[in-house]
């Protein structure tokens, strides 16, 4: 794959600029050496809050989350933050939750869920389901599923299972997210080395979210394992071009319309995992930003704007 010609010199600026805080063996770190690394990296591009946002932490049942507002919000969106569940929390997509809130309008509710490998599957997903709830039943108003990477697979996660259990949920916009695809072919084989994801990563991170077999026709561990995509929100996935997951986006969004379902899938050419943080230096990414705050504030206010 030749990513001299697919990746812009912004964004290799961005790809180094990350290298220097997360190298590429950094999977190979102790547990704890990885989330210090990562949690720097973090640190080095928060870009701050924008005007008239706040924020607070509170728990959720026994859940940590970080509640942003800004004005009178009628709407909630859930945000999972990313990191392979191995890494994050409510400090590392901080900025982004915060700029959610300022072009959406609505309260974000950032998740901390529980990390692997420390607590295997389900605790994430018990946690993410969790806070779901609390957030429904705590503001009583209509709510947007959201999260990147492992926070993409947790949103999905969670509308499969609140089918019949919550009524709130307006839609769900994924990003990047690792839905459970298999790790043969399409992108998986195209990008077995892409730039900031390999699929060797891929594959040390699912590793760590189980013990002996792995789950299988679990969507609650990996929602492409479902058999049945009917009665999910209006979605939205946006996934990038280098990028080993990019096919999960595209079949996610093949068997939500197969199913009779809304869904969308946006794939941003030229950009790499992780590239929210990008979006202030690198125009495609701060472009597929702006995409992406348009469809959560969209489907906050039950429009579907792709036909």
């Amino acid at each position: 794959m030749d990513y001299d010609q697919l990746i812009d010199a912004e964004t290799w600026d961005f790809i180094r600029a990350t290298g220097a805080y997360y190298p590429d063996d950094t999977v190979a770190f102790p547990i704890a050496d990885q989330r210090r690394v990562y949690d720097e990296m973090c640190r080095a591009f928060h870009q701050g809050y924008p005007d008239g946002v706040t924020a607070g932490d509170r728990d959720a049942g026994s859940v940590p989350v970080r509640v942003y507002s800004a004005g009178d919000p009628t709407r909630t969106v859930v945000y999972f933050h990313g990191g392979g569940f191995l890494v994050g929390g409510l400090d590392s997509h901080d900025d982004i939750c915060a700029e959610i809130c300022a072009m959406t309008g609505f309260r974000v509710v950032s998740v901390d869920y529980r990390l692997c490998p420390e607590h295997r599957h389900p605790a994430q997903f018990e946690d993410a389901w969790m806070a779901a709830q609390w957030a429904a039943e705590e503001y009583g108003v209509p709510m947007v599923l959201a999260g990147d990477s492992a926070g993409g697979n947790l949103a999905a996660a969670v509308s499969h299972h609140a089918r019949g259990r919550l009524g709130s949920v307006l839609g769900q916009v994924l990003i990047y997210p690792g839905l459970g695809g298999p790790m043969q072919g399409g992108s998986y084989a195209d990008h077995a080395n892409a730039p900031l994801l390999t699929v060797a990563d891929l594959k040390f991170y699912r590793a760590m979210r189980y013990h002996g077999d792995e789950p299988r026709g679990d969507p609650t561990y990996a929602p492409l394992q479902d058999i049945d995509f009917s009665g999910l929100p209006p979605t939205v996935i946006v996934t990038a071009d280098c990028d080993p997951l990019r096919d999960d986006g595209r079949s996610y969004r093949d068997r939500i319309i197969a199913a009779g379902g809304k869904a969308q899938w946006i794939n941003e050419v030229g950009l790499v995992h992780g590239y929210l943080r990008a979006r202030t230096t690198v125009a495609r990414a701060h472009a597929s930003f702006e995409r992406i705050e348009i469809a959560i504030e969209a489907l906050g206010q039950g429009i579907w704007p792709y036909d």
